[in-house]
């Protein structure tokens, strides 16, 4: 009996801290180009770098991630690391994280921005952007771990996507604020717009109208701010109305959040994963005139400099990473093979060991530009993943009420059988989405056939 009880211990032990897709996952992204020399000991490189310069252990299990002030920890940083450490698989590290980050929360459910070292509030109120980045953190440590353990992270994924949702998602008009006490049309920062965490939150909690709408909201900000400033490639201001005018509210930012500073030099790589994860057209296009600006404009990743009026002309003088790697990131999809190289390599050389923001926002750019941030399986927007030759077709949701949403190249037929066999409806898709509407048919279980050229799969789908 003993013995027993030890083998249904080491078992337990092992099923708690394995985890389902070691680093490195090396993932090839179906979307846009890959460095010729990615290769993720340069990734590893920097997290073993960033862990062992900024990481601080407290107490209880809790650890922290130093600011630029040593002795302060910011949201954003622990949204960074919790977002490292799960994709590293290093367990102790990103729940230590997030038990600091759940220390540190306001009446909201939100983390309180700023706080002195292990304890102590300086900053009331929550960072969005470190909201959305802890969100995701903890689907892909559900996706890593599972839920069974001493931490849920289903469950608190769950409960902070519905603190994000009502308190940092403006009311009726889907624009993302700033924070939870503050901003919304008149003041919102494109450098925290996430789409494809959006996408993943309406998969995980079954919302996916709603954080479809925030996306799509994203990118309308997005192009009215590159419009009315007359911006060359996607230099988008720091802040901005949703309007894409200027904000009189961001008078107390550096250039009254008027240039293309530290803030906005995060927004490539926000908008290149959902290129590279989803494949959507706006981030691609927006991917690209930014890659371009660089490759073509400033002749290459060698002369970025650390800011930009949105005409073009520098307004920094420093070449850094955070600069440097948004822009390799955007080069992902910039269809140039030699400008991606070229990025990967002045990102990879460049040693900013010492810097917060800079080595940090480096690990993060060196994991997706090597496959090791990428989309967990079980965040996608269906039920049933197929191939149709090298076209990934999505179904979801299902089960459903009403309406199933198809994901299938254009041009494919969709057809769909009543339980008995008989032919409900037949069409040919005319864009990537299409929505099959069973509203007055009877409970039961579906036969959804898609067929595109010679291939053709059928899913069951339970209509309730």
């Amino acid at each position: 009996m003993k013995n027993l009880f030890l083998l249904v211990s080491i078992l337990l032990c092992i099923e708690n801290y394995s985890q389902t897709k070691p680093f490195p996952a090396n993932i090839v992204f179906n979307n846009g180009l890959m460095a010729t020399s990615k290769n993720s000991q340069d990734a590893k490189t920097n997290y073993d770098v960033w862990k062992t310069n900024f990481v601080e252990t407290c107490t209880n299990g809790r650890y922290r991630v130093k600011f630029d002030n040593s002795w302060q920890t910011v949201s954003e940083g622990i949204g960074y690391g919790m977002l490292l450490s799960a994709y590293a698989g290093d367990k102790t590290l990103f729940d230590g994280l997030w038990l600091y980050y759940k220390d540190n929360v306001n009446s909201n459910g939100v983390m309180n921005w700023r706080i002195n070292g292990c304890s102590g509030t300086d900053g009331a109120n929550g960072a969005t952007d470190a909201e959305l980045d802890a969100a995701f953190a903890l689907i892909i440590a559900d996706y890593q771990w599972g839920s069974t353990g001493t931490i849920n992270y289903k469950n608190d994924a769950t409960a902070l996507i519905s603190a994000i949702k009502t308190h940092e998602i403006e009311a009726n008009t889907y624009v993302l604020k700033p924070g939870d006490a503050f901003g919304g049309s008149q003041l919102t920062n494109p450098s925290y717009f996430s789409p494809a965490y959006y996408r993943a939150f309406g998969a995980f909690t079954n919302d996916v109208a709603f954080w479809n709408s925030v996306a799509t909201q994203s990118y309308t900000i997005i192009n009215n701010n590159l419009t009315q400033n007359n911006a060359v490639g996607g230099l988008v201001s720091d802040w901005c109305e949703a309007s894409g005018n200027y904000s009189s509210q961001a008078s107390g930012y550096a250039n009254q959040g008027k240039l293309y500073t530290y803030d906005a030099a995060r927004t490539p790589w926000r908008i290149a994963v959902d290129y590279l994860w989803y494949g959507n057209s706006e981030a691609k296009n927006y991917s690209k005139k930014t890659s371009d600006f660089v490759r073509v404009n400033l002749g290459g990743s060698a002369n970025i400099k650390d800011g930009y009026n949105q005409n073009g002309t520098a307004s920094g003088q420093w070449h850094n990473a955070t600069f440097v790697g948004a822009f390799a990131c955007a080069a992902m999809a910039g269809e140039n093979q030699a400008h991606l190289d070229a990025s990967y390599a002045d990102l990879k050389n460049l040693n900013e060991p010492n810097s917060y923001f800079n080595h940090t926002l480096k690990t993060l750019y060196s994991f997706l530009l090597t496959g090791n941030f990428y989309l967990p399986p079980t965040a996608t927007l269906s039920n049933d993943d197929f191939d149709i030759e090298k076209s990934t077709v999505t179904l979801y949701p299902n089960p459903s009420a009403d309406k199933f949403t198809v994901l299938a190249p254009e041009n494919s037929i969709v057809t769909v059988f009543s339980p008995r066999g008989n032919l409900i409806s037949e069409q040919k898709t005319t864009s990537e989405t299409t929505e099959i509407n069973l509203a007055s048919e009877s409970s039961g279980l579906y036969l959804i056939k898609i067929t595109n050229g010679t291939k053709s799969v059928t899913k069951k789908v339970i209509l309730k």
